[in-house]
């Protein structure tokens, strides 16, 4: 029987319709057609004041905890973000500052990252990698990067991105497994 992977996104895009989103549904759809999975995505800007409010994790609203929870307890996150100036959006940041330091140790993460231009392209090694290694969770060694010119609005149109996304969730996929069934081992 195969385990049911619990799988959330989180989007640092600052607005909707987004090709950052774009790219995550893909991500999902392409998991989803790997395994068995249960997705939320997480957009953000959605959250509202009670999550821009929140200096700390006691100032978040109700909508903001479940969100951060539902992170802190998924099988594998995808971190998704919008560069600007050449890292993740302010929102993002602030988000994975609100997460327990702890919870997101040794929990595979999926990064993905859209901007203008492939200048932007290594956002994903040199501000992604760093924050998710401060937190201690595995990232999976292909991350997914998409410059606007892989997009026509929020419709992905370079087939390349297809093959980039499928080695990416090849890569994830055997290691969140992994570790879900070392973790349910060790809480039976």
């Amino acid at each position: 029987m195969t385990e049911t992977l619990r799988v959330v996104a989180v989007v640092g895009s600052v607005r909707s319709p987004s090709k950052t989103t774009a790219l995550v549904e893909l991500m999902l759809q392409t998991l989803a057609a790997r395994t068995e999975i249960e997705s939320q995505l997480i957009e953000l800007h959605a959250l509202g004041p009670g999550f821009t409010d929140a200096a700390e994790r006691d100032d978040a609203g109700g909508d903001v905890e479940k969100a951060l929870r539902a992170v802190e307890e998924a099988d594998l996150v995808i971190a998704a973000t919008p560069v600007f100036r050449g890292s993740y959006t302010g929102l993002f940041k602030h988000f994975f500052d609100l997460v327990d330091q702890y919870a997101l140790a040794a929990k595979p993460v999926l990064l993905a990252a859209t901007g203008g231009s492939d200048r932007h392209a290594l956002v994903i090694e040199h501000a992604m990698r760093p924050l998710f290694g401060f937190l201690q969770a595995w990232t999976a060694p292909a991350g997914v990067y998409l410059s606007s010119g892989d997009f026509d609005g929020t419709t992905i149109l370079n087939p390349e991105v297809y093959e980039r996304v499928e080695m990416a969730v090849a890569d994830v996929v055997p290691v969140a497994k992994a570790l879900t069934a070392i973790r349910a081992t060790s809480v039976d």
